[in-house]
């Protein structure tokens, strides 16, 4: 691949849901793709997530939300639960593809993640499994289909070297792309694990459900007509390591002190093959998204904490404004610029209102958090 032939060319550092999203939207409007990653086969971490209002209007534009709603399972409506086991309200989410169409969207990870690779894959991004970006250098103009460029010479794993356009850092909040690009993040934790436990979706599970407890938080989340997964927020713990044998059964003794519906779901966690247990991280990168001809996006940007069920429709959305803007500019510093521009303060935003929320659990201020996180919900709404 070289710009200097005429071909708007990119390297996109990571197969996940950023770099899956930003690939396709770029060889929609013409550039040629390469995406480095580094997992030698495919593999997504955890087992479920929830696409919100903006996943699923981001997805529309990809024309990929059919697919993600035949294959997950729609919901409209979030349930929450006191510490006395009674329901203390339910909200509905805004609608935001259409009236008669669901509000958001529980998926499996491994699901939503086939749907997007081989959508990048028809649209001729080509990815290259077991490799990662070991170097990058700003090496010069030249001029594209598209008007002039500074290139950047890519060095990958395997010794090999790309010379490039763009290159687009997507591989996460542990982000190496963001070193190579001299860009600098502090990632902080917020003294809560989170875990997740795949189980078979009861039938009185059509939404989410929250359950607060005394001193954690859990919760329902299903995913397809047959699968939910069960997660829990562990409050005020250090960072540490639990091997996976004893996952199972120790999630099952933090959900113990929950009453109502929660009994049901102790035994189903406690036959569950597929636990797995990730710490409350966020990040947000303060200075510059970009240097050069390459930008980092989704969570190598900005990623919140779990709360706000939204980092994978900032992600959706990065990959869609990220091309866009490219393709408004002649000159893709310009470009970068602009991206940013648009999505810094949304992405603070949802960051720090989340980072809030994790707070406001910990103090066991659950009606606080509740209101927040539905404010939020409104303010994402609005167009990105």
């Amino acid at each position: 691949m070289d710009s200097s032939r005429g071909v708007r060319t990119a390297v996109v550092v990571g197969a996940g849901i950023a770099g899956l999203t930003a690939a396709t939207a770029l060889a929609r409007g013409g550039w040629q793709v390469e995406i480095a990653e580094i997992s030698p086969a495919e593999a997504t971490s955890g087992w479920g997530l929830c696409l919100t209002g903006p996943s699923l209007r981001a997805l529309a534009e990809l024309r990929l939300a059919d697919a993600c709603l035949t294959a997950g399972h729609s919901m409209t409506t979030v349930t929450h639960v006191g510490a006395t086991g009674e329901p203390v309200d339910e909200i509905q989410l805004p609608r935001l593809i259409g009236a008669r169409r669901p509000a958001m969207a529980g998926i499996a990870r491994p699901v939503l993640h086939r749907i997007l690779h081989a959508e990048a894959e028809r649209c001729g991004v080509v990815v290259h499994r077991g490799l990662t970006v070991v170097a990058v250098e700003q090496v010069g103009n030249a001029r594209a289909a598209a008007g002039p460029s500074e290139l950047v010479r890519v060095r990958l794993s395997d010794g090999t070297v790309r010379q490039a356009g763009l290159i687009v850092g997507a591989d996460g909040i542990g982000s190496s792309a963001r070193g190579l690009l001299g860009l600098d993040a502090s990632v902080d934790y917020h003294g809560q694990m989170v875990w997740r436990a795949l189980v078979p979706r009861p039938p009185w599970a059509t939404g989410i459900h929250h359950f607060a407890g005394k001193a954690d938080t859990a919760g329902l989340v299903p995913i397809s007509d047959s699968l939910a997964y069960v997660f829990l927020t562990e409050n005020g713990v250090e960072q540490s390591f639990l091997p996976d044998a004893g996952l199972a059964l120790r999630l099952q003794q933090l959900l113990e002190p929950f009453p109502g519906r929660v009994e049901e779901l102790r035994p189903l966690v406690a036959a569950s093959r597929s636990v797995v247990r990730r710490p409350v991280r966020t990040t947000f990168l303060e200075g510059a998204w970009h240097r050069g001809s390459g930008v980092v996006i989704g969570d190598a940007a900005h990623a919140p904490a779990p709360q706000m069920a939204s980092g994978a429709a900032l992600a959706i959305e990065d990959g869609l404004v990220l091309a866009e803007e490219l393709a408004r500019h002649e000159s893709v510093s310009e470009a970068l610029e602009a991206f940013t521009g648009r999505r810094r303060q949304r992405c603070r935003t949802l960051v720090e209102t989340s980072m809030a929320i994790a707070g406001l659990e910990q103090a066991q201020r659950h009606h606080d958090a509740h209101a927040l996180v539905y404010a939020c919900h409104q303010q994402m709404a609005e167009p990105a």
